[in-house]
């Protein structure tokens, strides 16, 4: 069987120096914002080129403490609206949720998967106050456009790159991320983080992650508990060196299976630059998503499905069952992940190619 994500093979690449990075938390005695979180926090603004990187617990967390920040600035109110993709995972639009916000759901492309700005103009209402992008899969979503939206109606922009790490952004101030295992970069259990070059939404973020508080027992806010550990910093700041190296390696999978699948009854991912594309996954479509997907692990091939139910199907989001987003339905109706890593070897690879080329 090709796995979907050899995570062990991923991740014992770096046995060695996890071995390293544990025995040195442990003998330091500091578990939580200690040094190591520092030092990532530091690594990871410079890689996104950004100013400031607050570790928190997870990518979810990174959303709503971004938009609970906003509120504590002024920028925002409770029951504000914040447009946001129809076609996401539903972390998404948690996030907006659990700020007190309010989130107004707009179609995707067919191709990209991406939001459809031509479409956010008429779902901007008096209470429309931002906009959250997703660069769901790994592609960037269409910033230029975003951003003229976001300058002549005065909106705020947050990026969701919870699924884009290392993408070569062109966007907002403000984005989060998630280091689930599975990510591009992944920790080896939960974390995420909130790149921004905004100084005052980092000290708010700094604050609500540890309890409302910027010295100890003295609490300026009503905060929470999310922050990233010791452990999973020390973890991540050994794999952000290769994330590089890992993207070019996806990207060379991505280009292959565009090149060389050859099959009339599968639609490949649209991409017009591929360098606009860090591949977190690889979605093809078709109408028989069961039957290829039932041959594919019959043949050896391990996939999955991002995702089966759209948000606004959710048994959580009744009050949204009864809506309709046809491309949204179409998508998550159809859509099937191949294996992609950047452990792959070029024999998978192929195998893959050659087994998805055979099906009918």
């Amino acid at each position: 069987m090709i796995p979907f994500l050899d995570l062990k093979k991923i991740n014992l690449r770096y046995e060695t120096v996890f071995q390293e990075k544990l025995k040195a938390v442990m003998n330091s005695g500091w578990f939580i914002l200690g040094s190591e979180v520092k030092a990532f926090e530091a690594n990871f603004a410079n890689y996104c080129k950004m100013e400031h990187c607050i570790g928190v617990a997870n990518g979810l967390d990174a959303i709503t403490l971004t938009f609970l920040g906003y509120i504590e600035m002024g920028v925002l109110k409770k029951g504000d609206e914040i447009i946001v993709p129809a076609n996401t995972y539903i972390a998404s639009i948690l996030g907006i949720l659990q700020a007190g916000l309010v989130p107004v759901l707009v179609e995707p492309h067919l191709e990209t998967y991406n939001i459809n700005p031509k479409l956010i103009k008429g779902k901007i209402s008096d209470k429309t106050k931002g906009i959250l992008v997703v660069h769901l899969y790994g592609q960037l979503v269409d910033m230029e456009s975003i951003i003229e939206i976001g300058y002549k109606y005065n909106l705020l922009i947050v990026e969701d790159c919870a699924q884009a790490h290392g993408l070569d952004f062109k966007g907002s101030h403000t984005r989060t991320f998630s280091f689930y295992p599975g990510k591009n970069l992944g920790a080896l259990g939960d974390g995420g983080a909130v790149v921004t070059n905004d100084s005052i939404l980092s000290e708010k973020i700094e604050m609500l992650r540890n309890y409302g508080s910027k010295q100890k027992y003295y609490n300026e806010i009503i905060g929470y508990n999310s922050r990233l550990d010791e452990l999973q910093a020390a973890f991540l700041n050994c794999k952000l060196p290769d994330l590089l190296a890992d993207n070019s390696r996806r990207r060379e999978i991505a280009k292959r299976y565009l090149c060389e699948i050859k099959n009339p009854n599968i639609i490949l991912p649209q991409c017009d630059d591929i360098s606009n594309h860090v591949f977190h996954v690889f979605v093809i479509r078709t109408e028989k998503r069961d039957k290829l997907k039932e041959f594919l692990e019959t043949n050896g091939i391990q996939t999955l499905i991002h995702y089966p139910v759209p948000p606004h199907k959710q048994n959580a989001m009744t009050a949204w069952n009864d809506l309709s987003f046809p491309i949204t339905e179409k998508i998550h109706n159809e859509v099937l992940s191949l294996p992609m890593s950047p452990v792959m070897s070029d024999d998978e690879v192929s195998s893959v190619i050659e087994v998805v080329s055979l099906w009918k």
